[in-house]
């Protein structure tokens, strides 16, 4: 039997300037261990800053978000450039910084949400196939940008003013915990809060395993 495709989109390494490491192994381990294959991506770009994960300041480097986002892929990545939906059952966006400030401008308080063209892209054309999305932590948010209007049934947890954005975009928002996930079925969307609300990585790994087995289900 073939196996579905999957694709995870990555946003760097590290959770302040990048993808968030334990949501987008999680991920991985969870498509793995159920049969499925991973298509990991990520833009070919100057990520916005490098954030020393140690003591939380900026550092003076430059990284480029597809070469970071290789290290959790351990080098089997694409530009997300050349995804097109027709290759994918299903996408799964995990969360971290990275999202916020180099797949869209959430991070920096913009009244116009911005999302990477190249993303933006490949989640209309997964919306408009009724292909299944999952989106995790703060990545909902971004989600709700880039199909804005569309009514999607959302969860951030229980991040008011992140949540206001999402239903000022024409989206709707579902208060959660971290183990939850929240389902629309009609437009074959799940979200799990993860990080946004968990106390630790069993907590977000409980939620991103519901969410993997939700994708799967519609797949």
């Amino acid at each position: 039997m073939t196996k579905k495709r999957v694709g995870v989109v990555l946003s760097g390494c590290g959770v302040q300037d990048g993808a968030e490491i334990h949501e987008a192994t999680l991920t991985l381990y969870f498509l793995d261990r159920a049969g499925a294959q991973a298509v990991c991506m990520a833009p070919d770009m100057v990520q916005h800053h490098v954030i020393n994960h140690l003591n939380g300041t900026v550092s003076d480097e430059v990284r480029n978000v597809l070469v970071e986002s290789a290290r959790i892929a351990r080098g089997k990545i694409q530009d997300l450039a050349t995804v097109q939906a027709e290759q994918l059952d299903a996408l799964i966006l995990p969360g971290g910084f990275g999202v916020a400030k180099n797949l869209s401008n959430l991070a920096f308080g913009d009244a116009a949400v911005q999302v990477h063209p190249a993303l933006r892209h490949l989640l209309k054309e997964m919306h408009q196939a009724h292909k299944p999305i999952g989106a995790i932590c703060i990545s909902p948010a971004l989600l709700s940008a880039a199909l804005a209007g569309e009514g999607l049934l959302l969860t951030i947890g229980q991040d008011a003013e992140t949540a206001t954005g999402i239903e000022a975009a024409g989206n709707r928002h579902q208060e959660s915990g971290a183990v939850d996930i929240v389902v629309d079925p009609h437009h074959k969307v799940v979200t799990t809060a993860a990080y946004m609300c968990a106390s630790g990585i069993g907590e977000a790994g409980a939620g991103i395993e519901k969410l993997v087995q939700q994708i799967l289900v519609w797949c």
